[in-house]
C-alpha cells in the first residue's frame, strides 16, 4: 500500500449474534469507517450488518460479498453489493479482497474464512472468537487492545 491509500478490512462473524457482539462489531466497523478505510463483509445480517451499521456511522463505505443472486438482499448499510450466487464459497473473495480480516464471535463460516485467509497470507485478528488453537491468529478480549492493533497494522498507508 502506498502512503494515504486505504485499506479495505474485512470483518467477518455469524449471520445473528447477541447485543453484545452486536455492539462490538458495530464499534469496529466504526473504527474502520471513522479512520477511512472500506469495509468488506458478506453483506448479511448478524455481525456482519452491525459492522456495517457502525462503519457507515463513522463515514466510511461498505462492500458486501453476498452468497445470493440478488444485490437486494443486502443489508441497509451495504454501498456496494456484490451478488455471487456461491453461496458459502463467496468466503474466498471476502478474504481475498481483504488486506486484513477481523473475525468477531463467528460459526463455521468465520472459521472458514479464517482458514482461507491464513492460507493467503492475511493478518488476522480475533475477537471473542471461539477458534482458538490457531497461532496465526492474534486474539483479543478488549477492544482497546483491537484498535491498538489495527493501528499498528494500518500506519503506514
Amino acid at each position: 500500500m502506498k502512503n494515504g491509500e486505504k485499506m479495505q478490512i474485512g470483518v467477518i462473524g455469524a449471520g445473528s449474534c447477541d447485543a453484545e457482539i452486536d455492539e462490538a462489531a458495530e464499534k469496529i466497523g466504526a473504527w474502520i469507517g471513522g479512520k477511512k478505510h472500506v469495509l468488506v463483509c458478506g453483506g448479511l445480517g448478524g455481525v456482519m450488518k452491525a459492522a456495517a451499521r457502525g462503519a457507515k456511522g463513522g463515514g466510511g463505505t461498505t462492500i458486501g460479498i453476498l452468497p445470493g443472486f440478488l444485490p437486494s438482499e443486502a443489508n441497509p448499510y451495504i454501498d456496494y453489493p456484490i451478488a455471487t450466487g456461491l453461496s458459502h464459497a463467496r468466503n474466498v473473495i471476502i478474504a481475498r479482497s481483504s488486506d486484513l480480516l477481523v473475525a468477531v464471535s463467528g460459526e463455521y463460516g468465520t472459521l472458514s474464512e479464517i482458514a482461507i485467509g491464513l492460507k493467503i497470507g492475511k493478518p488476522v485478528l480475533a475477537y471473542r472468537c471461539q477458534w482458538k488453537g490457531l497461532d496465526e491468529v492474534k486474539h483479543f478480549q478488549s477492544l482497546e487492545e483491537l484498535f491498538s492493533e489495527l493501528e499498528n497494522l494500518t500506519k503506514d498507508i
